[in-house]
C-alpha cells in the first residue's frame, strides 16, 4: 500500500487523540456484533448510537494510565499488573476470569497467563496495546516490552505475540506513513515460527492475488479458523484485511475488519486506533458526532477515577509519556523461583466401563442412573484443563469424579466442557450432557448442555464426568470448573479436593 505522506505533519498529540477517538470508534461499530460468525454488511452503525459503548478494549488501558498517574515515578512491571487486576478488575470473561483465579491462588504473572488457561491465545491481551505505543511513541522496542509485560498477566505464547505485534507497529505509526511498514515492524517483535507472523504473510499473498476482501476472508477461515471466536491469529489476519481493504479510508476499513466476523469489537477497534495514528484527520464527522468525547468505563473496573473525556485521557497519556521517556520496564521475577505448589493440582478418580446410554438413542432425564465401575484410579490432573490418553480395547465410558469442598453455601455453576459425547452428574443427579460440540470453557458463555446453575450447600459435593469414547480418538480433553453466580460468575479458586 501507498503511504499517506500528509500525515507526518500531525503532531503526538493528534495522533494520541486519533488513537482513542478511532478505538471509540469502531469497538462501538464493532460491540453489538461480538461473537457473530459472519460475514456482515455494517457500512456505519448499526443501530446508532448516541454515546460511546463502554469496552474492556479501551477499560484496561484506562485503569493501567490511572494507576501509572498514581505513581510518584511511574514504573511499568509485574506489580503494577498483578496488583491493578487484583483490586480493579472483576471482568469474569474467559482469560480475565481464569487470571482472576490464578492472582488469588498465589500465582503472579508471567505463570498466571500461562497455568491452566485454555484462553491463552485470546484477544483480551492484543486489544490493550495502544496505551505501550502511545507512551512510547516512535519507540517500537519499549511499546513491545511494556506490552510484553501486560500481556504475561492473562496470555502465553501466540496471545502475548499478539500485544507485542500490535503495540510495536503502533509505536511506529507515529514516524511512519505507511501500513505496509508499520506491519513490517511488528513482525520484528514476533518470532519467526510464530502463527500470527504465518496469516499476516497470508493476508499479504492472497490480497495481492485476489483484492477481494470476501475472498480473503474465506481464505483465513479455511487455514487459521478457531472454534473460539476471540482467537488471536484469525483476528489479527481480519484487522490486517480490514487495513488493506481501506486503503486509508477510515470508515471502509473498520467496516471491513467488522464484516469479517468474530471479535468484531476488537478488531475494528483496533483498526480505527491504528488509523487514528497514522491520520487523524482520517476520522470523520460522520463517525464522531453519534458517540461524543465522553468517556464512559465498563462498571467492573472499581476504585478508580477516569477522566471525563478523551480529550483529558490524551492528556494524561501525554503526561505519563514525559514521566516515562526512556525508561525501562521492569525486570519480571525469575520463573525458576516461583512457588509452583500454588498451580492447583485436581485430583480425580477415573475408571471405565460399558454404559447404556450411548448408542442408544439420546434422552435427558433425571432417572438416568449413575453406576461407576467397579475400579476407579486416582489421577492428578495440572489444572481443570486437562486431557487423557485413550488406550485401545477399553469399554466406551470413560469415567471422571472430582471432588470440590464449600465453606459455605454457594449459588453456583457448575460446568464441564468437553468436545465430546458426555453426561454429567452433580452429588450423584443427573445433571446436564450433550452429544458433543464446541469448547467454549467460560462460565459466562459455556456451550448448551454443559452447566448447571445450582444452589449448593457447605460441605464436600462431586462432579461426575462420563465420556464417550468414539472409534479412533486418541485424547479426550475438557475444562471443569465452579463459578460464582452472585459475585459476576468469577471463578471459585481453590475448591477441588483430593477424593
Amino acid at each position: 500500500m501507498s503511504g499517506y505522506s500528509e500525515i507526518i505533519t500531525h503532531t503526538i498529540k493528534d495522533r494520541i487523540l486519533g488513537c482513542w477517538l478511532g478505538k471509540a470508534v469502531g469497538g462501538t461499530l464493532g460491540m453489538p456484533y461480538e461473537g457473530v460468525e459472519g460475514p456482515l454488511d455494517l457500512d456505519f452503525y448499526r443501530p446508532i448510537p448516541t454515546h460511546m459503548i463502554p469496552n474492556d478494549d479501551l477499560d484496561l488501558q484506562i485503569l493501567w494510565a490511572c494507576l501509572l498517574d498514581s505513581m510518584d515515578k511511574p514504573l511499568v512491571g509485574p506489580n503494577l499488573f498483578e496488583a491493578g487486576w487484583k483490586e480493579h478488575v472483576d471482568f469474569p470473561w474467559d482469560e480475565y476470569g481464569v487470571c482472576k483465579r490464578n492472582l488469588s491462588l498465589g500465582i503472579p504473572p508471567p505463570r498466571s497467563g500461562a497455568f491452566d488457561n485454555w484462553f491463552a491465545n485470546g484477544m483480551g491481551a492484543a486489544i490493550r496495546s495502544e496505551i505501550w505505543a502511545c507512551l512510547a511513541p516512535g519507540d517500537p522496542e519499549r511499546a513491545a516490552a511494556y506490552a510484553e509485560l501486560d500481556a504475561s498477566l492473562d496470555h502465553s505464547g501466540e496471545g502475548i505475540d499478539a500485544e507485542v505485534f500490535f503495540a510495536a507497529m503502533e509505536s511506529y505509526a507515529f514516524v511512519s506513513a505507511s501500513v505496509s511498514e508499520i506491519v513490517q515492524k511488528g513482525l520484528e517483535f514476533i518470532p519467526g515460527n510464530s502463527e500470527i507472523r504465518s496469516a499476516i504473510e497470508d493476508v499479504y499473498s492472497w490480497w495481492e492475488a485476489s483484492g477481494e476482501w470476501m475472498e480473503v476472508r474465506t481464505r483465513i477461515l479455511q487455514k487459521y479458523g478457531h472454534e473460539n471466536f476471540t482467537n488471536v491469529t484469525e483476528n489479527i489476519a481480519f484487522t490486517v484485511l480490514g487495513l488493506l481493504d481501506g486503503g486509508g479510508d477510515f470508515g471502509r476499513s473498520i467496516c471491513t475488519a467488522a464484516n469479517c466476523g468474530k471479535d468484531t469489537d476488537c478488531t475494528a477497534a483496533t483498526v480505527g486506533a491504528i488509523l487514528g495514528i497514522l491520520n487523524p484527520q482520517s476520522i470523520g464527522d460522520r463517525w464522531l458526532k453519534p458517540i461524543g468525547k465522553d468517556l464512559v468505563l465498563s462498571p467492573e473496573i472499581t476504585g478508580i477515577s477516569p477522566p471525563d473525556t478523551l480529550d483529558e485521557f490524551t492528556e494524561l497519556i501525554l503526561r505519563l509519556g514525559r514521566k516515562l521517556e526512556g525508561v525501562k520496564p521492569v525486570i519480571p521475577i525469575d520463573e525458576s523461583s516461583f512457588d509452583l505448589s500454588r498451580e492447583e493440582d485436581v485430583v480425580a478418580e477415573v475408571g471405565w466401563s460399558d454404559v447404556p446410554w450411548f448408542g442408544h438413542g439420546w434422552e435427558f432425564s433425571s432417572e438416568l442412573n449413575l453406576k461407576l465401575p467397579k475400579k476407579m484410579d486416582r489421577t492428578s490432573f495440572r489444572g481443570t484443563w486437562a486431557s487423557f490418553d485413550c488406550p485401545e480395547n477399553t469399554p466406551e465410558g470413560f469415567f471422571l469424579r472430582f471432588y470440590f469442598e464449600l465453606e459455605a453455601p454457594l449459588s453456583a455453576r457448575v460446568f464441564f466442557n468437553t468436545p465430546l459425547n458426555c453426561r454429567v452428574f452433580l452429588d450423584e443427579k443427573f445433571a446436564f450432557g450433550r452429544e458433543g460440540g464446541r469448547m467454549a470453557p467460560s462460565p459466562h458463555r459455556i456451550p448448551m448442555g454443559q452447566a448447571i446453575d445450582s444452589y449448593l450447600p457447605a460441605g464436600r459435593h462431586t462432579i461426575t464426568a462420563v465420556i464417550q469414547r468414539t472409534r479412533g480418538l486418541e485424547k479426550m480433553e475438557w475444562v471443569v470448573g465452579v463459578a460464582d453466580c452472585e459475585a459476576n460468575l468469577q471463578l471459585v479458586p481453590g475448591i477441588f479436593v483430593e477424593p
